[in-house]
């Protein structure tokens, strides 16, 4: 396409979906379920032909020199495709958040109030290699009666096209606009510089991908925002923790899925910890982990002295850096220098010091005794998650179909004048 087909077709996406997003706001409840669960029932029967289309976008990816947890991040699976055929059941299954009362109280003057969940719009959704995110953003953006536009990374076209193909089965069974999820038709990046500047036709922009994607997202967008540049996820290890059950929670925070934004990247040491520190280390060294552990870590053979970059960096890979801090303040300022406001974890038996992360730091997402791991919306009992928001305002932490919403207020009077 050129530049000029490109900037004509997104138009018309944009278009369209505003038309849809007209209609998805007083969608019934039960339209909203049928089209999940139709669509839900689709990739189920589909299944065979959404894997061939991803071996088509493996051998892309491969061709393309993609890391091996890029290339985890893209593959699925029988496994993987339960899993999405789960997440569009889940969502189909909770409460519709749209009308909902957040709010009500009567005025002495005689005025009733009420404050309600309404659909934001059109929602845009850039993201890069995970193509069951086709899946999750647009049964969320439905579930919330948002209209949403789709452009999913050149590597996953063909699987996010088999995906979108089975959503929009579910819209036509139950009657609802085709329009209200669709996915941009070319690989061209062009489309992404299209969605960043339409401000007449997407309310907002939802990246999930690497910083490169993120940053540029961030840098040009002239829509509102919801993102997170990086998952710099950190585990702490107090004092006062259970030796085993640190040892379980970092193997997993850094090695159950390398790729994903809320694995583990940097462990923190408690220097009250040092005594039983070395088997955690020698437990990562045996998952295949090169930990890069500062002066101290270093001494324990196996491990690769860290470089000052190290810190504060996002591997997505089976690396992570590794420091000796001075307590639970140390903890907090390393990460208050290095974190990205993401997912913090602190290994602990002691409440007050448990209270302290908690109070101290401004992540998103803080745990106590738990893995990074469980970073994720359908962990969070979303049903899934359309991506982690790390800024201040409106959405923070797992963004599900209730942070997809706005609100509007409702005024009930009876002949009320303002005097």
């Amino acid at each position: 396409m050129t530049d000029m087909d490109v900037r004509g077709v997104m138009a018309a996406m944009g278009e369209a979906a505003r038309n849809a997003a007209a209609e998805l706001a007083f969608a019934t409840a039960e339209s909203k379920r049928a089209a999940l669960e139709t669509a839900a029932e689709a990739v189920s029967a589909r299944r065979a032909e959404i894997i061939a289309a991803n071996a088509k976008d493996m051998e892309y990816g491969q061709a393309k020199g993609l890391s091996p947890a890029m290339l985890d991040r893209l593959k699925l699976d029988d496994a993987r495709i339960d899993g999405i055929v789960a997440g569009l059941r889940s969502v189909a299954d909770q409460d519709d958040p749209v009308g909902a009362v957040m709010a009500e109280w009567d005025m002495p003057s005689g005025l009733h109030i009420r404050r309600v969940r309404t659909p934001i719009g059109v929602i845009g959704v850039i993201y890069e290699s995970r193509p069951n995110v086709t899946a999750d953003a647009g049964a969320l953006c439905l579930k919330s009666g948002n209209a949403v536009i789709l452009r999913g990374g050149s590597e996953s076209f063909h699987s996010s096209g088999a995906i979108h193909a089975c959503l929009v089965e579910g819209l036509r069974a139950a009657g609802l606009p085709e329009a209200a999820v669709q996915l941009v038709p070319t690989r061209d990046r062009a489309a992404v510089g299209e969605m960043l500047t339409m401000t007449d036709h997407i309310d907002v922009i939802v990246p999930r991908g690497g910083k490169g994607l993120v940053g540029r997202v961030q840098a040009e967008a002239r829509v509102p925002v919801f993102a997170h540049l990086e998952g710099i996820c950190h585990v702490y290890l107090d004092g006062a923790a259970d030796l085993e059950k640190a040892r379980r929670i970092v193997v997993n925070a850094k090695t159950r899925r390398t790729g994903i934004c809320g694995a583990a990247e940097t462990l923190l040491v408690d220097r009250a910890f040092l005594d039983r520190h070395e088997a955690v280390i020698r437990d990562l060294l045996t998952a295949g982990v090169e930990v890069r552990g500062d002066a101290t870590l270093a001494a324990i053979e196996g491990v690769t002295p860290a470089q000052d970059d190290d810190y504060g960096r996002e591997f997505l890979d089976m690396i992570i850096a590794a420091k000796v801090v001075d307590g639970v303040d140390g903890a907090i300022a390393h990460i208050r220098s290095f974190g990205s406001n993401h997912t913090d974890a602190i290994v602990t038996e002691d409440d007050a010091t448990a209270d302290r992360f908690f109070q101290r730091l401004d992540s998103a997402i803080l745990m106590r005794n738990a893995s990074t791991q469980f970073a994720d919306g359908g962990e969070f009992g979303m049903g899934a998650e359309i991506g982690i928001a790390t800024g201040k305002l409106h959405a923070r932490g797992p963004v599900g179909a209730e942070q997809l919403t706005s609100f509007k207020y409702l005024v009930d009077g009876n002949g009320t004048i303002r005097p």
